[in-house]
């Protein structure tokens, strides 16, 4: 069966941006530079999430020399999903690659990744092979994150990246086809199932700054994955209670037995204890439940992913924001 190729079009790439203005115009012009060689049409959007510094104006003074790189200024820090998506409605590319401002995703590979979407991949996963550079906290947490995410989402995100190639599909699916608020950019692109290819980087040393990750912010990314993909965590509230159940029953035999023995029974302690297991299982159930239903009241609200303070080099806004 012969493979569909997909012609050189027009490239876009998205590259997401905070309080990267130190750093940003090296960057730009490094990925320029390789696109150069690609046999393309390009564009470079680069997405301000709300900088505190000087990020917007660096790309603009670069736009007026390069008009095909181009900005785009969120109004205050949505967050770096909601700037892939500000990044991907105004990408106009038949092919959209996304990475970050701060190098660590190798701008070198943007060849690699267009020769597999040009053979016919549909969506081309650039995947960490170490994460030597992160704390032993972060790896750890990171780790912990991406297998229960895979386990219990169906979703195989093991080490994977933002780092990625779109097809002009995809990206016309995930901006005008999935209407959810609560996204992870990640899950969503394994979990649309169209054909898949995959590359595998080194992370590099940040151009400039410290990363923008926390532990927390890693945990809060996880929970909205979680909460996205599967509803298996509730489940647990159900196991939860059948262990209280089971746990009852055994405390009230025993109780049962020693009554029928004649022995005293006192209980102070079996009670304690008792009551410890049921709250924590009541606190564990409630907190559970909680997530659930913050995020189905985020998404009841129905308030936009982003809002666009300012723009630069686009001759309009994109369809679905007229």
């Amino acid at each position: 069966m012969s493979v569909e190729t997909n012609s050189a079009g027009l490239v876009s790439v998205v590259v997401p941006a905070y309080n990267e203005a130190r750093g940003i115009n090296t960057a730009i012009r490094q990925m320029a530079g390789i696109l150069e060689g690609c046999q393309s049409n390009w564009e470079i959007i680069v997405v301000d999430d709300g900088s505190r510094d000087a990020t917007y104006r660096n790309i603009c003074e670069l736009s007026e020399q390069e008009p095909r790189v181009k900005a785009v200024a969120l109004s205050r820090n949505f967050g770096k999903e909601g700037a892939l998506l500000a990044g991907l409605e105004y990408a106009a590319g038949d092919a959209v690659i996304t990475l970050d401002a701060d190098l660590q995703h190798p701008p070198g590979l943007i060849p690699d990744m267009l020769a597999k979407w040009r053979q016919g991949a549909q969506i081309v996963h650039a995947v960490k092979r170490n994460r030597n550079r992160d704390s032993m906290a972060k790896k750890a947490t990171a780790f912990c994150i991406n297998k229960i995410i895979s386990g219990l989402g169906g979703i195989n995100i093991n080490n994977s990246s933002d780092f990625k190639l779109l097809d002009r599909e995809i990206v016309d699916i995930i901006v005008y086809q999935l209407p959810e608020r609560q996204r992870f950019f990640r899950g969503l692109t394994s979990w649309l199932g169209f054909t898949e290819d995959y590359i595998y980087f080194d992370v590099d040393d940040r151009l400039e700054g410290e990363s923008k990750w926390s532990v927390w912010s890693l945990l809060e990314l996880s929970i909205t994955a979680l909460t996205s993909f599967t509803s298996l965590p509730l489940r647990i509230v159900t196991f939860l209670g059948i262990a209280t159940l089971l746990l009852g029953a055994g405390v009230a035999t025993d109780a049962v037995l020693s009554y029928m023995k004649g022995q005293a029974v006192s209980g102070f302690a079996t009670t304690i204890i008792t009551l410890l297991l049921i709250g924590s299982f009541i606190m564990i159930s409630l907190g559970i439940i909680g997530e659930y239903i913050a995020k189905i009241y985020e998404e009841v609200k129905a308030r936009p992913l982003y809002l666009v303070k300012a723009s630069n080099g686009f001759a309009k806004a994109p369809t679905s924001r007229q």
